[in-house]
This record gives C-alpha cells, sequence and structure tokens, in this order.
C-alpha cells in the first residue's frame, strides 16, 4: 500500500481506535486525519485500510464484552430449546439486538450510493458533529437516568438500534453519539445508555467489518500498513472502551459536546479555506 507508511497506519490505527467507541466519530476523525496528512481519502486502498483497522476495534469490543456476549449467546441458545429458559432477560435481549440490527442493514444496503457518493462529503461530516453534539446535549439534559440495564425493554432496543442509521447516513453524527443520546432521552443512566450502545452495535459493526473486509483485501494493501493499524486499533480501543465506561459512571457528555463543536467547527474552516478537500 504505497498510500499508506507504516508511520501513518499507526497513527490512524490510534485514531481508529480512540474515536470508534466514543461518540466523536470514527469515520469523520479518520477522514480528518488523511486529509491532515495528505493521504488519498478517495483511493481504494486507502477505503481498504480504513475498514480492516475497523475490525481490530471490533475486536477490542468483543474481547472487552466477552463475559457478557457468552451468557447472552449461551441464554439464547437455552431458550430455543427449553421453553423456560425463555423468560429469561438474556434471552430475550439476544432477540431484541438481533431486531433491533434489521432497520439499519436494510438501510445500509438500500442507500448504499447515496452513503459512498454525497453523504461521504466532509461537509456533512462536519454538520453532523455540530448538529450531533446539540442531541446528545440535549438528551444528558432532559433524560432522567433514572432507569438501569436490567430496565431495558424491546421498544428500548428497536428506537437506540434504528438511531444508528442517523450515523450510517450522516458521517460525522456518530454512532455511539446517536445510540448514547436515544437511549438518555429513554431515561436510562449513563452506564446503561453506554453499554447498551456497545452492545447493539456489535452485530452491525461486525457485520460491516466482515462485509467490507472481503473488498477491501482485494485492494492490493501492503501487509505491514495493514497488521500495525489493525494491531494499534485493537489495543487503543480496548483501552478506550473501559476509560469510557468508567468516565460515564461519574461525568455527563459535556467534555464530549464541546469536542464535538470545536471539531465541526474547525472542520467547516480548513475546507472553507481549502486546506482540506472535501
Amino acid at each position: 500500500m504505497s498510500a499508506i507508511s507504516v508511520g501513518q497506519a499507526v497513527v490512524l490505527g490510534a485514531v481508529e481506535g480512540v474515536t470508534e467507541f466514543l461518540p466523536v466519530s470514527s469515520t469523520g476523525h479518520l477522514k480528518i486525519t488523511e486529509g491532515l496528512m495528505g493521504i488519498p481519502v478517495d483511493d481504494d486502498a486507502v477505503v481498504g485500510f480504513s475498514a480492516v483497522i475497523q475490525v481490530g476495534a471490533i475486536a477490542a469490543v468483543l474481547v472487552y464484552f466477552r463475559k457478557d456476549i457468552v451468557r447472552i449467546v449461551s441464554a439464547w441458545f437455552r431458550g430455543l430449546r427449553d421453553r423456560e429458559e425463555r423468560h429469561h432477560h438474556d434471552y430475550k435481549f439476544a432477540w431484541w439486538v438481533i431486531y433491533a440490527t434489521i432497520p439499519i442493514v436494510v438501510v445500509g444496503l438500500a442507500a448504499k450510493p447515496l452513503i459512498e457518493g454525497p453523504l461521504a462529503s466532509l461537509w456533512v461530516v462536519a454538520g453532523s458533529l455540530i448538529v450531533g453534539s446539540g442531541v446528545m446535549w440535549a438528551a444528558d439534559q432532559m433524560g432522567r437516568h433514572k432507569r438501569g440495564e436490567d430496565d431495558t425493554s424491546f421498544k428500548d432496543a428497536m428506537l437506540v438500534g434504528s438511531s444508528q442509521i442517523l450515523a450510517l447516513l450522516f458521517p460525522g453524527f456518530s454512532r455511539s453519539g446517536a445510540t448514547m443520546s436515544t437511549a438518555l432521552m429513554l431515561d436510562l443512566d449513563r452506564v446503561a445508555a453506554t453499554r447498551l450502545s456497545f452492545f447493539l452495535g456489535i452485530p452491525a459493526l461486525t457485520g460491516a467489518g466482515i462485509y467490507e473486509l472481503k473488498d477491501a483485501l482485494g485492494t492490493g494493501a501492503d501487509a505491514a500498513p495493514l497488521a500495525v493499524g489493525t494491531a494499534v486499533s485493537f489495543g487503543v480501543a480496548y483501552a478506550s472502551i473501559a476509560w469510557l465506561l468508567k468516565f460515564v459512571a461519574k461525568h455527563s457528555f459535556n467534555a464530549f459536546v464541546i469536542y464535538r463543536l470545536v471539531v465541526g467547527v474547525a472542520l467547516f474552516g480548513l475546507l472553507a479555506g481549502g486546506v482540506l478537500d472535501s
């Protein structure tokens, strides 16, 4: 991959790892970083590289929540065999995650030309960062934060899962930002909202990663940058997940709101000044 060096792969892997699960938009940050480093963002090899290193971040969330995932999947299989097991929350939750993933899959396939075309503009990213920050601030202020993870319902899962469509159509809005904001509006507390965002994102992110990976591997990418970027993405994403869960237990989302506003405004300035190409 002549477009990306090993050194640049380290930087991009770190950016992907930090931003994939924080409510700040990983897609937007990757595009901005690539643009600032002079990397051709529309090059097939670069697009493929971004898809592959995302798999590292996805692997991190699978490893971090492995005990929860095993418990939920085990409950689902037990429920398929035994009617009595179907009353357990984990069995129901497994189905909710499956159902809640369907809307984003349908929209993703139907709107693919639009998503990869005009909506991929950095102007859209900048606007979505700012609008999304307003939504997050309002959700954090209006939410009563009185419901825990065990209080989640099918309605919660469907609304939160469907909100991922916002990030799909408007890169910069942030999948994590959309899902966490929706969960807060449903009065979940911040930790429950964050964990629900992770669980509902697992099938969507895994499916998208596998779908894009098959195309990415055919772009002629060099093995060294791919391996380094993916490894860095995994390690940084794992640390980012652990930090985020501790942070939201004691703090509001205001820090993310302010950060998104600053980045959005700065991106508008860079685009208007011709420093970055949309």
